[in-house]
């Protein structure tokens, strides 16, 4: 069964919108200086690394920091030509732009085609709005963007049922981060149950020794502890930490099925959720048992081709959509994409023109150490180093912004002086910044 031409094109110009709006919403935040992490620092910092040819080194996360010592993503190597053309931190965030809008295209076809153009496209809209994708946008760039096409392929393989290309399109996940290895896992379980007996043991069998191999063995021998230091229970213990605000992990996971009007349950592709969603709620982090941030931009192709596949297998699982709708048009509101329709976010921030300011005095070149505050808007110039992870470097500049309220030293100069030695002096001091130059 093959998509019509009215289809593709239907597909298409939500696909254009979609990128359109959140390459909009990604680029007007780090215009006027939106804090979201330090995560899209590191991330440039890496593919500035291949881009030179290098080894993936973030000094963000300390001086001569090898990033495979935190996280196994190579497969971020490949904005590296890209951003070789086009270095800025603003290439590695529309790169997630990018890698968001072929799976939007991907899972609209596909539900276009399966389910007919009108259930298809309402299906393709809640998909491609959804705030697992709208929430990974506003946090800036991750290397799971790169999950979101390639599950979307391996989905659409296994809803047309050409279980070879499902097991093709689940290995590269193995390059995009190391806990997607038991994703791949489920999948040769999903394909399992399929009656794809040997496909399914071979591809689960994969995908639990290579997260293995990385999480034992490589990330370890990189990392200068020794160990993979992403797994923490804390000392509470596998229960207690999985317990600890159930209500928040339940309305999680209840607002990632009801997305899909609960139709996503109809099949078992939906299993492929579940590494991704214990693996957070185990963790002693609260950041991850929410809705905010990347964390769910992995979950979100998942329960849409589940959907698909559900609905497909039983077609009276269509009127599911019309809740699915509802619920996403609920979701709309207070998101990052409604914002676009604010005057107020495309008024210019107060602080901005003093932040243009005193980038402009740190020379092209120059290492420096920062605070979270304008870190992100750094490196593509400059040697970086963060406040919490500077080490031994010996920056030549330290910038802080106190307005930002993460704690940094209000006296600049003493710090830079007590912290690295030699003699510092303050060259810029206005609301809120404080850049101080070594002698």
């Amino acid at each position: 069964m093959t998509a019509s031409r009215f289809q593709h094109a239907l597909a298409g110009a939500l696909t254009l919108a979609c990128a359109i709006a959140y390459g909009a919403v990604t680029l007007i935040r780090f215009d006027r200086f939106t804090i979201s992490s330090f995560d899209n620092a590191i991330f440039e910092q890496v593919v500035k690394s291949y881009a030179a040819l290098g080894a993936p080194v973030s000094d963000v996360k300390g001086p001569g920091y090898n990033i495979f010592g935190d996280h196994f993503s190579p497969v971020t190597a490949l904005i590296a030509p890209f951003y070789r053309i086009f270095p800025s931190a603003q290439t590695v965030l529309l790169a997630q732009v990018v890698l968001i809008a072929i799976s939007i295209y991907l899972i609209a076809v596909l539900a276009m085609r399966r389910l007919g153009t009108l259930v298809g496209l309402a299906i393709g809209v809640s998909y491609g709005l959804s705030f697992g994708l709208q929430s990974a946008v506003e946090a800036d760039f991750h290397e799971v963007a790169f999950a979101a096409p390639l599950l979307a392929l391996a989905g659409t393989a296994y809803v047309d049922r050409r279980f070879d290309r499902v097991v093709w399109w689940s290995l590269p996940l193995l390059l995009v981060k190391e806990d997607l290895g038991l994703t791949v896992a489920v999948i040769g379980a999903v394909l399992w149950l399929a009656g794809e007996r040997r496909k399914g043991l071979v591809l689960a069998a994969v995908g639990v020794l290579a997260s293995a191999l990385v999480v034992l063995v490589v990330i370890p021998a990189v990392n200068a502890s020794g160990e993979y230091t992403h797994s923490t229970l804390g000392d509470r213990g596998l229960l207690t930490t999985l317990l600890d605000q159930l209500d928040r992990k339940a309305a999680t996971v209840l607002l990632t099925l009801a997305i899909t009007g609960l139709a996503a349950l109809g099949s078992p592709w939906v299993l492929l959720a579940v590494p991704t969603l214990v693996g957070r709620f185990v963790n002693d982090v609260p950041f991850y048992w929410g809705t905010e941030y990347h964390y769910s931009l992995v979950l979100m192709p998942i329960v849409f081709v589940a959907m698909i596949d559900a609905m497909v297998r039983q077609p009276w699982l269509q009127w599911a959509t019309v809740g699915g709708v509802v619920v996403s048009g609920f979701l709309m509101v207070g998101s990052p994409v409604a914002a676009l329709a604010d005057p107020a976010t495309y008024d210019e921030p107060p602080r901005a023109d003093s932040a243009r300011t005193v980038l402009s005095l740190v020379p092209k070149g120059a290492s420096v150490e920062a605070d979270i505050g304008l870190l992100n808007h750094l490196v593509t110039d400059h040697t970086v180093y963060w406040l919490g992870t500077v080490g031994d470097a010996k920056p030549e500049y330290v910038l802080f912004d106190l307005a930002a309220g993460v704690g940094s030293p209000e006296d600049v100069v003493a710090y830079a002086e007590r912290a690295h030695g030699g003699r510092y002096e303050l060259v810029y001091d206005q609301n809120g910044y404080k850049l101080a130059r070594r002698r």
